[in-house]
């Protein structure tokens, strides 16, 4: 067994791996870029290297530089975790020449299922169902075109290489085909630098199933049965679960057997996933199943297999790795309960999932299996995936494995970024859901009913939060009052960009009553231990986690969790009101903090509504930026490759340019 661990990458994921390669008595090491110095994974590390910059490219990509790193600490064994090099079939070569040993599957399995048109090929070969479709050579307009009328409408294009829906089109009809083809090519080339595509028919109201397989090097290959990814966003997904809800003993024989015989094609070694995409317009069928792609990695969701059966997939990766023997045969992996994992992101779901970046002064969790790389004070930046946290329950139904989801996203508190616990919650409440009725199409089809804002404890939390912000509550039961009539706090607050005004009337000791919303809000008898508030509330006794900071330019920003739900505002500074950026409507505002990947226009070029101006790219996200009417470039405030704060001026018209000029 090694001694030393290096793991090849950040976040929620190294710290996982450190989990058990300390259970089993290994001593761990941490790498990280400039920006990750203060991250949890390098604070639980037995060491740590520095291994670069910031960008992806110059550290977590940098083979060279990881490499050094283990040498200079001796580690023996190197862990990928996902993303990154995990399936870099050159790193596995570079880790293996440098005499370390790469807890992963070969080189040649990796490249065998690295591309799409290679992978349906071996399927092919073997008998696995793969989607109709054409994976060939012939690339040009005219053949896809061919192709895709011998296929059919609707249908999807898709990259060969890489995944997370980056290369990805769906296709109505062959009016759109062109284009598709055409963004789908320059966004693989971007993000893969390989800009071969393939064409699948679509399949209508898919579920995605996929098969946890393991083998080792002694010839032994098992299953540890299925699960059901189907809800999803922007083809990434948002909530796993285990086992997939509703299919019988004759489709998971078939999927599980189909999963073997892939793993088997390629002489699998380690943890893969074999991925399937199945008709879910009705009963899940044998014959209704077919290849999507093969992860020759650990998985985000591999935690719900490790629930449902008890083993702990990480400690089975390192023994492999060392050479040992799987530890359980097939017939000896069973599955007890039910298990679900639903992944925080830092995201405006309201905006279309952006990413979004800043500092998390206050992070609390419910009662459930947390897996993450971020505690408070620390910050979201633009450079990696904006993934928070894993929240992942279990139970020995499903029913009561979901009813643990909801009460540990009801729970959890994070302050200081947007995230998309709201929608995780709504989908968890989903009539659809609930009865395990998914495909990959529900939040689409739902999208407005699961992002509708419930506005029924705002006022609530106003006042709970007004009691923190404006330190009454610390100030003892006579602070804020008078002894003849009562005292007032005018709040005006930012929330959701919107300016809100409220009056705080304090009344006595332990009275106070919020006015200007639809109803008034009575509290009393309102006492803090912590973050955590307990008060009167219109005669209920209500709980909440409030927690109020101080930002540079002197506003009070306010975070409440009650009622399950997480309410953010702003209590402007008095000095700072009355402000209104000049020139709002003349320039373009950078929407994220991130990196300008491309500028597409020129000083003193035309360009007219829906023009392409440049493109931003964080966390794995691109947002191209597009004029919105006639205009002239009049300043161009930033170049390719520059990091830009969300809110920077990018782009300023002409007439605004000649305005500060001094023209007419």
């Amino acid at each position: 067994m090694f001694s030393k661990l290096l793991v090849a990458n950040r976040g929620e994921i190294a710290c996982r791996v450190f989990a058990t390669a300390k259970r089993m008595g290994i001593r761990t090491v941490a790498v990280f870029s400039e920006v990750d110095a203060e991250g949890l994974h390098v604070q639980l590390a037995d060491e740590a290297c520095c291994i670069g910059p910031a960008e992806a490219s110059k550290s977590y990509l940098n083979i060279d530089a990881i490499l050094d790193a283990a040498k200079r600490v001796g580690a023996e064994a190197i862990h990928p975790g996902y993303g990154f090099l995990s399936e870099n079939a050159d790193f596995v070569d570079a880790v293996e020449a440098a005499g370390l040993t790469f807890i992963g599957p070969s080189a040649e399995s990796i490249r065998q299922m690295g591309f799409k048109d290679a992978a349906r090929s071996i399927m092919e070969r073997v008998g696995v169902p793969i989607v109709p479709g054409y994976h060939g050579d012939k690339q040009h307009a005219d053949a896809l075109a061919s192709e895709a009328e011998e296929i059919g409408y609707p249908l999807l294009v898709k990259a060969c290489a890489g995944g997370g829906g980056k290369g990805m089109r769906r296709v109505n009809s062959a009016a759109e085909l062109a284009s598709a083809v055409e963004g789908a090519c320059r966004e693989a080339q971007s993000g893969f630098g390989n800009g071969k595509l393939l064409i699948e028919k679509l399949i209508q109201q898919p579920r995605h199933i996929e098969v946890q397989v393991f083998g080792d090097t002694h010839g032994s290959l098992v299953h540890l049965f299925e699960r059901d990814c189907s809800l999803q966003r922007n083809h990434q997904k948002v909530i796993e679960e285990a086992p997939a809800p509703g299919i019988s003993d004759e489709f998971r024989e078939a999927v599980t057997s189909a999963a073997i015989k892939a793993a088997k094609a390629v002489d699998y070694v380690g943890a893969g996933t074999v991925e399937f995409i199945a008709d879910g317009s009705g009963p899940l069928r044998p014959d209704g199943f077919w290849f999507l792609e093969m992860n020759t990695r650990l998985q985000v969701e591999h935690t719900v297999t490790e629930e449902i059966t008890g083993e702990d997939l990480v400690e089975w990766q390192i023994r492999v790795a060392a050479g040992e023997k799987l530890p359980k045969e097939q017939d000896e992996i069973a599955i007890a309960g039910h298990a679900f994992e639903s992944r925080i992101y830092a995201e405006d779901v309201s905006s279309g999932f952006l990413p979004v970046t800043g500092r998390i002064p206050h992070l609390t969790f419910g009662r459930a299996r947390v897996d993450t790389g971020v505690q408070s004070g620390n910050v979201v930046s633009p450079w990696y995936d904006p993934l928070i946290a894993k929240v992942i329950t279990s139970g020995h139904s499903r029913c009561q494995a979901l009813s643990a989801m909801r009460n540990a996203l009801a729970d959890t508190h994070i302050a200081g970024v947007e995230t998309n616990i709201g929608l995780l919650s709504a989908l968890c409440e989903h009539d659809d859901f609930a009865a395990g009725r998914v495909d990959t199409g529900l939040i689409d089809r739902d999208f407005s009913a699961l992002t509708e804002l419930d506005p029924k404890h705002f006022d609530e939390a106003v006042a709970l939060g007004a009691f923190v912000a404006l330190d009454i509550v610390d100030r003892g039961p006579f602070a804020g009052w008078r002894q003849w009539g009562s005292s007032e706090h005018r709040l005006q607050l930012t929330y959701k960009q919107e300016s809100v005004l409220r009056r705080l009337v304090l009344s006595g000791p332990s009275s106070a009553k919020l006015l200007g919303g639809d109803a008034p809000v009575l509290i009393s008898d309102l006492c803090r231990d912590g973050s955590r508030i307990r008060a009167d509330v219109n005669g209920v006794v209500t709980c909440a986690d409030v927690y109020a900071w101080l930002q540079e330019n002197g506003d009070t920003r306010v975070s409440v969790l009650s009622h399950g739900t997480t309410t953010g505002f702003t209590i402007p500074n008095p000095l700072n009101q009355g402000e209104e950026p000049d020139g709002a409507k003349d320039e373009i505002l950078s929407p994220i903090t991130g990196i300008v990947r491309s500028v597409d226009v020129e000083l003193g070029a035309n360009v007219g509504a829906g023009d392409p101006l440049l493109t931003v790219e964080a966390m794995k996200m691109e947002i191209r930026i597009t004029a919105d009417a006639e205009r002239t470039i009049g300043e161009i405030l930033c170049a390719e490759g520059d990091s830009v704060e969300s809110g920077a001026v990018l782009v300023r018209f002409a007439e605004l340019a000649a305005d500060e000029s001094g023209g007419s």
